[in-house]
């Protein structure tokens, strides 16, 4: 399994000397004329611009949520006064249902 010229055990350690033989699998120059940087870069700066943008809609998200938890508790609160009203305005006109009978039977 040690042949010379292997990843295990390289011709020699000097990256200097060591030679340099193109791939047999892959026509010689055969990805430099398909990729273009240009079109690397776009799209590195749109993925990077995306990203940084993520914080941001996270944050609108989060506010969205918060502010209509407030308003179902603004909501929910004003229910319960409502109903608190409508329970002491039962009371009192059982009160003055109470004083207008006592005052006719007398």
């Amino acid at each position: 399994m040690n042949t010379a010229g292997t990843i295990d055990s390289p011709l020699t350690h000097d990256p200097k000397k060591a030679p340099m033989k193109p791939s047999t699998q892959e026509p010689v120059g055969s990805a430099l004329e398909d990729v273009t940087t240009s079109g690397a870069i776009d799209s590195r700066q749109n993925r990077t611009r995306e990203m940084q943008l993520i914080p941001e809609a996270l944050a609108r998200a989060h506010m969205r949520d918060r502010l209509r938890e407030a308003e179902q508790e603004r909501r929910a609160a004003r229910l319960v006064a409502a109903r608190r009203m409508q329970r002491r305005a039962e009371r009192a006109s059982l009160r003055a249902r109470r004083a207008l009978a006592l005052a006719v039977m007398q």
